[in-house]
C-alpha cells in the first residue's frame, strides 16, 4: 500500500498534494465555493497519487502492484471502507458531485497504459489514451463545477483532450528521458523525424526543420481542439464552467509560449510563473471566458 501520513487530516492531505503539484489546475480551484473546491481538490489529489505511481516508481512490477492496490482501494472506498486519506477526503463528496467508481478506474486504466506502452502507433491510439487520463478527468471536473446540459460533458472531454495534447507538446523532452514518446509514430514518420532524435539526452539535441514542422502540426491540432471544445460549451453552463475556462486559458497561453520559443522542448520544459497563472485565472473569472 502507498504510504500515507497519519498526522494530518484527509482534507489537509489533499490540499497539500494539490498545492505541491504546482499545477495550473490548482489556480482554478481557488475561485470555487468551498464544497466544490473540496471535491475537485480531493479528486485532483487522487489523480496525482495514481499518476505519481508511474512517474516516481522505477520498478514496473512495483508500480503495477501499487496500481492494483489503488483499484482495490477504489472499490473498498465506494463500499464504505476508505483507508487512504485521499479517498477519505473524496468519499463524503462523491455522490453529491456525481463521482463514480468507473471514473476513478478509468484514470487508473490510463496510468496502466503508461506502464505497458511507451509508444503510440497513430493518433486514434493516442486519443484513446487521452480519453482515460484527460477526457474522463474533464468530465468529473465539469460535474463538480456544475452543469445542466448534456453537451457540457462533450465540451469537457474535448477540452481535456486539448490540454493533454498541450502537455504532450510541452513534455516531449522530459518524456523521452523516461523512454516514452507520445507523439504518434505515424506522424514522426510523416515528417521524417526518428525516435532516436527525440531520445537524444545530450547536445546537440534533435532540433531540425523536420522537427519544427512536426511540432507545428501538433500545435495546430491542439489549437483546433481548443476551438472545437469551446464551441460545444452551452451558454447556460458557461458561468459554472469558468474554472475549466481558466485552465484552458492557462494551458493555451503555455502552448503559445512554446510556439513563440520555437518549440525548444527537447532540452527544457517551458512553464508559466505562478503569478502569471493566477493573473490568467483571475482575468478569466472577471470576464467569464
Amino acid at each position: 500500500m502507498p504510504a500515507s501520513p497519519a498526522a494530518i487530516s484527509p482534507q489537509q492531505y489533499v490540499q497539500d498534494k494539490a498545492a505541491a503539484s504546482g499545477s495550473s489546475f490548482y489556480y482554478a480551484f481557488l475561485f470555487l465555493p468551498p464544497p466544490r473546491r473540496a471535491a475537485i481538490t480531493a479528486f485532483y489529489a487522487f489523480c496525482r497519487e495514481v499518476d505519481d505511481v508511474v512517474d516516481e516508481t522505477s520498478d514496473a512490477g512495483v508500480a503495477a502492484t501499487k496500481l492494483a492496490w489503488w483499484r482495490q482501494e477504489v472499490q473498498a472506498a465506494f463500499a464504505g471502507r476508505p483507508s487512504h486519506p485521499v479517498m477519505k477526503a473524496l468519499m463524503p463528496l462523491a455522490a453529491e458531485f456525481g463521482i463514480e467508481p468507473a471514473h476513478l478506474s478509468a484514470v487508473i486504466d490510463g496510468c496502466q497504459i503508461d506502464l505497458q506502452q511507451t509508444r503510440f502507433l497513430d493518433y486514434p491510439s493516442l486519443q484513446r489514451y487521452c480519453h482515460l487520463v484527460a477526457g474522463v478527468v474533464g468530465e468529473v471536473a465539469a460535474n463538480i463545477f456544475g452543469r445542466t446540459e448534456a453537451a457540457t460533458v462533450q465540451y469537457a472531454h474535448g477540452l481535456g483532450l486539448a490540454m493533454q495534447l498541450t502537455n504532450i507538446i510541452r513534455d516531449v523532452g522530459d518524456d523521452a528521458r523516461r523512454g516514452r514518446i507520445y507523439l504518434p509514430m505515424a506522424e514522426l514518420q510523416r515528417f521524417g523525424v526518428t525516435a532516436q532524435e527525440l531520445l537524444k539526452r545530450d547536445a546537440p539535441w534533435g532540433y531540425s526543420e523536420r522537427f519544427d514542422a512536426l511540432m507545428r502540426f501538433q500545435a495546430e491540432r491542439a489549437h483546433r481542439q481548443y476551438d472545437e471544445a469551446l464551441a460545444l460549451l452551452p451558454e447556460a453552463d458557461r458561468r459554472a464552467q469558468t474554472p475549466g475556462l481558466m485552465m484552458a486559458n492557462i494551458y493555451r497561453t503555455l502552448l503559445r509560449e512554446i510556439e513563440a520559443d520555437g518549440f525548444r522542448v527537447l532540452h527544457q520544459r517551458t512553464s508559466l510563473t505562478p503569478l502569471r497563472k493566477l493573473w490568467i485565472a483571475w482575468r478569466t473569472h472577471r470576464r467569464g471566458r
